[in-house]
């Protein structure tokens, strides 16, 4: 792309200001995919739609890769093991591999807005990671309220980070400047996936159990709305204007497409088995989507709501980001 939108942002934690810069790059886009079940990942040119190369090229992820995440700069991908227990760090130029400890269970993993804290939720040892993106240290360890936190997603602000917790049917909601969970919301079924607006005003939480959208009010951090998806919705993705959200449907095989300002689906789009997590490309007119159990991401027009491509990967992909 010859355009490529960056989010700079300064942040002491807690305090975030954010400005679009627009800057030259003639790098390709790239979408990279972590496979579960044969623990690597498909870096995909999304020029092309095509698998272009394979990561790591020397020594191991472990045996269960999960979530992963880029640094600011995009040159290191973090991904973890839950299997393993651990987080490793990539340098995408040479190659290097490091590891570390990442608690029992590491699965959901997320970037700070700043940049500085990479986020891991330890599901068997219940509780939430900060690990210093350019350090790659273990900067803190938060205790979760619920039990198996599954992923971790920080406000656009930087305040706040939310994890949905699969066992006990509820989220924590941690206060980055306190360190410690202050709120726990409950949920009538396993709380997956979420997304903020990028207000901040709203939470838009997948409801497994129930097939549903749950919608969180982020000023009184209550539950005001839910929306009836389809079978065992698991992913969510935001739109980065907030006019819509979509939910991955696992059991149903669809994306939900959610309008925000009615807080109804004005579109349904089949993809392939077990959806899951999903991520935007080609400045949100593409939307990809893990198909867990058909080794494939779904790539979706956004405008026109209809799978354009279909792509192979590895063995059941669990999510997809974008470079």
């Amino acid at each position: 792309m010859l355009m490529r939108h960056l989010l700079a942002t300064t942040l002491a934690v807690g305090t975030l200001t954010s400005a679009p810069v627009y800057a030259a790059d003639h790098s390709p886009e790239l979408a990279y995919v972590p496979n579960e079940g044969s623990a690597n990942i498909s870096v995909i040119d999304l020029a092309t739609h095509k698998v272009v190369k394979t990561l790591p090229a020397e020594g191991s992820l472990g045996q269960k890769i999960q979530g992963i995440a880029l640094d600011k700069d995009g040159k290191r991908l973090f991904v973890v093991d839950a299997e393993g227990n651990t987080i490793s760090a990539i340098d995408l130029a040479t190659g290097k591999l490091s590891t570390q400890a990442a608690g029992k269970g590491p699965e959901g993993i997320e970037r700070s807005p700043d940049g500085r804290w990479i986020a891991v939720c330890a599901e068997s040892s219940n509780e939430a990671l900060l690990f210093d993106a350019a350090s790659f240290k273990l900067g803190k360890r938060i205790p979760m309220q619920g039990e198996n936190p599954e992923h971790c997603v920080f406000s656009p602000n930087g305040q706040w980070l939310v994890a949905g917790n699969e066992d006990t049917h509820d989220i924590d909601v941690i206060d980055l400047s306190k360190g410690k969970s202050v709120k726990l919301i409950k949920v009538d079924g396993a709380a997956r996936g979420m997304g903020f607006t990028p207000d901040g005003s709203r939470l838009y939480v997948a409801n497994e159990g129930k097939g549903v959208v749950e919608i969180v009010d982020t000023a009184k951090w209550e539950i005001v709305g839910s929306i009836t998806s389809a079978l065992r919705t698991a992913g969510i993705i935001v739109a980065a204007d907030g006019k819509r959200v979509y939910a991955a449907n696992g059991g149903a095989g669809t994306i939900s497409v959610i309008d925000t300002a009615s807080n109804t689906i004005v579109g349904t789009v089949a993809v392939g088995q077990r959806p899951w997590n999903m991520a935007f490309a080609d400045g949100g007119n593409k939307l990809l989507v893990a198909n867990g159990r058909s080794d494939s991401i779904s790539v979706i027009d956004t405008r026109k709501l209809e799978v354009i491509d279909t792509i192979a990967v590895g063995k059941k992909p669990w999510g997809v980001l974008t470079k």
